[in-house]
């Protein structure tokens, strides 16, 4: 899809902030209502706009430990790794997993209370899933940065 810089601002206060009135995007932008809504439906049809949602403060709701796991598979066959990625799509704690390339073969963000929660866990429900070789932990000291909009 080709983008006018219309859509690029638009797309830009879309994630600044979504609950903003198509009104106070077009005052914004320099548009009427209409078209800000047809441009903005376009942008839903075209799969650009995925989903809305709302950003919770983790430490507010007791979820203040994140975590990043290492994940090494014991084998790379087809079986071991669609099995290890419906497994662990099903794990509530992990709010990412990406396949990656180098050392390890999965990398996890994992969120829970403290480090007891992240010690269940692993043992309970990380380690028990039967294609994991290895592990590998570390623990976010203090969040730098952190930003769901993507920059166009």
């Amino acid at each position: 899809m080709n983008f006018d810089v219309t859509d690029l601002k638009l797309l830009q206060f879309l994630q600044e902030d979504a609950k903003q009135t198509n009104k106070e995007l077009s005052n914004k932008l320099n548009l009427s209502v209409t078209a800000v809504y047809e441009r903005i439906r376009k942008l839903e049809r075209e799969g650009v706009i995925a989903q809305y949602v709302a950003l919770v403060d983790k430490n507010k709701v007791d979820r203040g430990f994140v975590a990043f796991c290492h994940i090494k598979l014991v084998q790379h066959t087809q079986d071991n790794i669609v099995k290890f990625e419906k497994e662990v799509a099903n794990l509530e704690e992990v709010s990412e997993c990406y396949h990656i390339s180098g050392d390890y073969d999965y990398l996890l963000k994992v969120i829970v209370q403290d480090m007891e929660d992240f010690r269940e866990f692993m043992v309970r429900k990380l380690t028990s899933i039967s294609h994991i070789g290895s592990t590998h932990s570390m623990f976010v000291i203090n969040e730098v940065k952190h930003t769901t909009a993507i920059m166009i």
